[in-house]
């Protein structure tokens, strides 16, 4: 039994794992991983618990090997579902032992995994039968390369990428009080990386608007946006919030302001001078009547795929991509449930099929029925906002669609 509450659970050390995605932005700042990847308190609690306890074997998939060895290109889902019936209990498997393990949030390419049972119980360690630690196997190489760098993420990470970086749920008011571009330079149409444009924050509808400004000498970023499109609530057809079309970003580099000129007659009027910006990113050509919003603080995510402690019930409000009606595997969606409906980076939601209305042919009155809704997949929830958030669907029987309900898993 002492060796079963040493044992350390590989899925689970994972829990609390950012990804490459995330690593790669914070290469401009260099964070401790102890920082950006802390385990939490209620992590631990969990970890102490299952270091006393493992898991039942029922629990265990039906087909769980005795040992595996990661390889590059694994995920934490994919194991987990090699050995767990539920790939969002691995916290449930995190019998490790914290005084070894300071920081055990990532498992890498070489290392065995190991299933341990007894008395009922079951837990997953990098110890051989032998109770001796397993080793991760280095050929050798001419030039190092970091062992954190090559830690598998939780998830397929390319998916979602982008939206980690540039996605963007804002409220009706925060578009229409948004900075614009309003003039380029030799009157150009299009925009792209390098060049020099104006843009204004104050507008006739928005005379208390606070006017775009070098702040200390230094240029203040923004990110591009156009098209904010409505999220409506499928039911109620309620606008939760636009999703904002990410274009690219600019750095203010002179004041937004107002001074004296003359006009044609020499007289003194007031002239409105907008504030220089330089175009630093393009993923589209920016043009004038494009989005000013701020560039939002860094953010490190810490996806730890589990399911929901409150009752969640909620629909899909929009599958992403341009005239994309179904969403497959791997593919991300909109719901109508967020932060103010206690929805967290990392809750795994169950997808359920539509339900449809048939004849009861064996009636004679033919009543209609509605049949119950299947279960239809499961989704993990990696972004969210006040009222909305993004998914990514990581199991799917049939296409989801905008409507679709989930639950708690």
């Amino acid at each position: 039994m002492r060796s079963n509450t040493r044992l350390i659970s590989t899925i689970a050390s994972a829990v609390g794992l950012a990804c490459a995605a995330q690593a790669a932005f914070a290469q401009s700042t260099v964070i401790p991983a102890e920082q950006r990847y802390p385990v939490t308190p209620g992590q631990r609690a969990t970890a102490n618990q299952v270091a006393q306890t493992g898991v039942p074997l029922s629990e265990l998939a039906p087909n769980a090997p005795d040992s595996y060895t990661v390889k590059s290109g694994d995920t934490l889902w994919a194991i987990s579902g090699i050995f767990l019936r539920s790939q969002w209990r691995w916290p449930e498997l995190w019998g490790m032992n914290l005084d070894d393990i300071k920081n055990p949030h990532r498992i890498y390419p070489g290392q065995t995994l190991y299933l341990i049972k007894a008395n009922g119980r079951a837990t997953l360690s990098t110890r051989g039968p032998g109770g001796e630690p397993g080793t991760v196997k280095v050929s050798p190489r001419t030039r190092y390369e970091s062992l954190s760098d090559t830690a598998i993420p939780p998830i397929s990470l390319q998916t979602i990428e982008s939206f980690l970086t540039e996605a963007l749920i804002v409220d009706e008011n925060a578009i229409n009080r948004a900075p614009r571009i309003v003039a380029t330079q030799e009157n150009r149409v299009l925009l792209s990386r390098g060049d020099r444009a104006y843009a204004r924050s104050i507008s006739g509808d928005h005379p208390d608007a606070q006017p775009l400004a070098v702040v200390d000498g230094r240029s203040i970023g923004y990110r591009v946006f156009r098209n904010a499109t409505p999220l409506r609530d499928p039911t109620t057809n309620e606008i939760l919030g636009f999703e904002a079309q990410y274009v690219g970003k600019a750095n203010v580099v002179s004041n937004e302001r107002r001074r004296e000129g003359l006009d044609a007659k020499g007289q003194k009027v007031e002239e409105i001078v907008p504030a220089g910006i330089d175009i630093t990113a393009a993923k589209e050509e920016m043009r004038v009547g494009d989005r000013l919003l701020p560039e939002p603080p860094r953010e490190f995510l810490n996806f730890v795929p589990r399911a929901p402690q409150s009752p969640q019930s909620g629909q899909i409000v929009s599958v992403y991509g341009n005239a994309v009606n179904y969403a497959a595997q791997n593919m991300v969606v909109t719901i109508n449930r967020g932060k103010q409906n206690g929805i967290e980076p990392g809750h795994v939601l169950a997808l359920l099929r539509e339900s449809n209305i048939v004849k009861d042919t064996t009636d004679s009155a033919r009543p209609d029925m509605r049949l119950p809704g299947e279960r239809n997949g499961l989704m993990m929830v990696f972004r969210t906002f006040d009222r909305v958030s993004y998914a990514i669907v990581l199991e799917i029987a049939d296409g989801v669609q905008v409507g679709d309900r989930f639950l708690n898993p």
